[in-house]
């Protein structure tokens, strides 16, 4: 059991002043984790208040990049000798097969911050130009950043959205999702061991008042979600109306295209990680798959089969491919989807369900349709869930065009054996990110999405500048003759 009363205000615990208590219940086995105490609109504003004073007051942002590189990498050294207690621990809060765990919560999550450091040791902070006068074009923290954090990677998400503002030279105020509240604590400890100036980074757990209250606080100078497009339009709309910068990651509903020369034998592995990796709950799914009209039924029964193939179990079994979903209210959502989607005349070709021998937790096998019209509901919205959409297309043109038929544009893929009209695709489409024959969630380059899936990039050389302002310092006595008398 993982109790926690207290809250990580500027890198130290203060014991919580607030009744509300969250409890962190295991999908798989609907026991409970632990709990974590919910913030107060109080303790959030002395969260705010002491990222401010530390801003204006600690050396953070005046430190040279190198040496907050290496408080980063220090942070990342501490964390080392803990990170199987923490897969375990994230598998136990979300339902993450602690196979898949590994791959996002260590080998990813770790390599998001050596990337970052990495990217961030290639950032000029300033720059000299020679124009009408000389000037010193300069790269300064934007100032106090608000990190909101989503359920579906709660120790990858805690790390980049910790890491990104930190390596800029901001103060950050991280809110994990009230499901999966616990981790945060264990990175903010790691980066206590690692030196990190008092003030800079505090933990404030809790659910929407929580994540309100943060974005409108008038210490913010910047927001840094990942969440629901619908909750992304409310940040941002705040945002702008105070002149905040907002960074939004939000849904997808991303299109996989594999035309009639693929080689099926290496695109079904792609097309079922990025279909029913982490259990569907993935804003990068590729949840559409656009065929071309030859390859249907071979793709569709393919997939089938795949689904067919996933080891539905105990997160905790290694064997296990497909944990639960995270709660019983998203069970329930995905599963009216899927009967919406029947009813509107779509095929199962792998009807998915609660598997009957799973009786407690929030299980469902994945669903494969077919005969999906891509503006129908299913086609369209995210469901976040095990679900495939199949959808036959004419030609690579058609293809396009129903990639693109969509709000979102977060993700993609295309599977060719031909790269130069594989990479034709990929450049017509209109999405911030693309993959090649394959399913890949790069962590050294920008991702982000483009209309509704977002604003704004994470990770690379990108996802530091976001939390990074420009000033230009003009040399007048540069401009010659010229003066005003």
């Amino acid at each position: 059991m993982y109790e926690r009363h207290e809250l990580i205000i500027g890198g130290r615990p203060r014991p919580a002043g607030g009744a509300e208590t969250i409890t962190v219940v295991n999908p798989a086995t609907e026991e409970v984790v632990g709990h974590a105490p919910s913030a107060t609109p109080e303790e959030v504003d002395l969260a705010v208040e002491t990222a401010a004073a530390a801003f204006r007051e600690s050396p953070w942002r005046q430190f040279e990049m190198e040496k907050r590189v290496a408080v980063v990498e220090a942070m990342c050294a501490a964390l080392e000798p803990r990170l199987e207690e923490i897969l375990r621990l994230v598998t136990a809060e979300m339902g993450v097969p602690i196979k898949a765990s590994r791959a996002l919560h260590r080998d990813m999550a770790i390599g998001s911050v050596r990337h970052a450091c990495a990217a961030a040791r290639r950032i000029a902070v300033e720059e000299r130009r020679d124009g009408q006068v000389q000037a010193l074009v300069r790269l300064e923290p934007t100032g106090v950043v608000a990190a909101i954090a989503p359920w579906n990677g709660p120790f990858l998400q805690a790390l980049y959205k910790i890491v990104y503002p930190l390596l800029a030279g901001c103060s950050v105020v991280f809110k994990p999702a009230p499901e999966t509240p616990l981790d945060a604590y264990l990175v903010a400890e790691a980066f206590a061991e690692a030196g990190l100036p008092d003030g800079v980074l505090s933990v404030v757990p809790g659910g929407p008042a929580v994540g309100e209250r943060l974005v409108a606080h008038p210490g913010v100078d910047a927001v840094f979600f990942t969440g629901s497009t619908e909750t992304g339009r409310r940040i941002g709309a705040v945002c702008g109306a105070n002149m905040k910068r907002a960074v939004l990651e939000l849904g997808g509903k991303s299109a996989a295209i594999v035309l009639e020369d693929a080689d099926l034998a290496a695109t079904l592995p792609g097309l079922t990680s990025g279909a029913f990796g982490n259990t569907g709950q993935n804003c990068a799914a590729t949840s559409r798959v656009l065929v071309a009209r030859s390859r249907y039924d071979e793709v569709l029964e393919g997939l089938a089969e795949s689904a067919r193939s996933l080891v539905v179990g105990d997160p905790q079994d290694e064997a296990t491919g497909l944990g639960p979903l995270v709660s019983s209210r998203q069970r329930d959502r995905v599963e009216g989807h899927v009967a919406a989607a029947l009813a509107d005349g779509a095929v199962a070709a792998e009807p998915g369900g609660r598997p009957d021998d799973l009786p407690r937790g929030w299980f469902l096998r994945p669903t494969v349709l077919g005969s999906v019209d891509n503006r129908s509901r299913v086609a369209q919205e995210e469901i976040f869930g095990p679900v495939v959409c199949v959808i036959p297309v004419e030609d690579d043109v058609d293809a396009i065009r129903t990639a693109d038929d969509s709000a979102y544009g977060l993700h993609g893929a295309v599977y060719s054996e031909d790269d130069e009209r594989a990479l034709a695709v990929a450049r017509a489409i209109r999405t911030g990110t693309f993959s090649v024959n394959g399913f890949l969630l790069n962590s050294e380059l920008p991702f982000g999405g483009v209309k509704a899936s977002g604003r704004g990039r994470k990770y690379g050389v990108e996802g530091i500048r976001e939390f990074m302002e420009i000033k230009t310092i003009n040399f007048a006595r540069s401009a010659g003759s010229f003066s005003m008398r």
